[in-house]
């Protein structure tokens, strides 16, 4: 597994997997439509459309609620790009899971019934109601999923994610100022620190992580939590593939979920390698038993300025990018490289991307 990394020791041989599945969790925040707060979708109109586009994307290659390929004017593509090769290539099942996605997307996916997340600043994220529903609906998809396969690898679409993960790590006491990561080269920490101060002023403390989600989280985090938990009680092991914003979910975890050894995050080398953020302190801050699995997929090697643009500082993770490629690689037991994704990537960039711009 010569382009995987771990942050412990034998990690990667405990993720080894047969059969893993992809589950694809789309959301929606309107703390995203904070201007300045993420490089997600082309405008403030557009936001609602990236989590169904990327669902989309998996499926088809291309997407039905918008006329357009999901790749900015100058090529930088979504990581959903990465997501579908590595799945692909990997021979990997996928589901989707609409956990409060503002669009609905035209494919075959599964609803929690989940209204989208609202903006922090002004009003509380969630219900208290619907965060439970969204454990509960979780936890019986998880076990399911366990029952059909031994390693449930849990992606994420949602804008503005990594500014609600400060917001519930904050809210729980931890530190996480200045070490989200974000989907643009600079790293707009103030904004984000500032958002989340005035969300804590306005709703006060909170007593367990549920309220903190309840209270500055988002519909993603409490989905993907009761899906983890489900499949790791039901005997599975969990890649949680997603940056920094996973480290809100294994604060979740860490007060329901016994053997949390069972769990792993699974990112790109962009995000671990990222200066301005730092995701290994955050999870080492929140639990010191879930290591960090980070890929190389060569991206600044490419041939293509859209997908050198990952190794510079765009986007960098999403859609599960970084999980999907580890399973794909562990999954073959070496065979599959992170080259050997990468020209399945630049295949895909050619026929999906720059063909459909011409």
């Amino acid at each position: 597994m010569q382009d995987i990394v771990a942050s412990h020791k034998l990690a990667i041989k405990g993720f080894a997997t047969k059969n893993p599945i992809f589950v694809c969790v789309i959301s929606y925040s309107a703390t995203c439509e904070i201007p300045g707060l993420t490089a997600a979708g082309a405008n403030r109109d557009l936001m609602k459309y990236t989590s169904p586009a990327d669902a989309e994307f998996l499926y088809y290659g291309r997407c039905k609620c918008i006329d357009a390929i999901p790749a900015t004017p100058d090529g930088k593509p979504t990581p959903a790009l990465i997501t579908r090769a590595a799945l692909q290539t990997g021979n990997i099942p996928l589901l989707v899971i609409d956990a409060g996605a503002k669009v609905k997307p035209s494919i075959p996916c599964m609803s929690f019934g989940l209204e989208p997340g609202r903006n922090i600043m002004n009003e509380n994220a969630m219900d208290y109601s619907m965060v439970r529903r969204a454990l509960e609906y979780g936890e019986l998809i998880g076990k399911q999923l366990a029952a059909l396969s031994d390693v449930v690898v849990i992606g994420e679409s949602i804008p503005g994610g990594t500014t609600t993960a400060l917001a519930v790590l904050s809210a729980l006491g931890i530190d996480a100022r200045f070490k989200v990561s974000s989907s643009m080269p600079e790293n707009p920490h103030d904004l984000k620190n500032k958002v989340v101060a005035t969300a804590i002023n306005r709703a006060g403390s909170v007593s367990s992580p549920y309220e903190a989600v309840a209270a500055y989280g988002d519909p993603m985090m409490p989905s993907v939590a009761g899906i983890a938990s489900g499949a790791v009680a039901a005997g599975s092991k969990v890649i949680l593939a997603g940056g920094t914003q996973m480290s809100a979910v294994v604060a979740i975890l860490k007060h329901n979920v016994k053997s949390i050894d069972k769990l792993c995050i699974g990112t790109t080398t962009y995000v671990t390698r990222d200066s301005s953020s730092d995701l290994a302190g955050l999870v080492s801050a929140v639990s010191k038993k879930v290591p960090v699995l980070s890929c190389d997929l060569h991206l600044g090697e490419s041939i293509k300025p859209g997908l050198q643009a990952f190794a510079k500082g765009f986007v960098k993770e999403g859609v599960g990018a970084g999980g999907a490629s580890i399973a794909a690689m562990i999954k073959s037991k070496g065979r599959i490289t992170g080259k050997t994704l990468l020209k399945a990537i630049e295949k895909d960039y050619e026929t999906l991307i720059e063909i459909a711009h011409c």
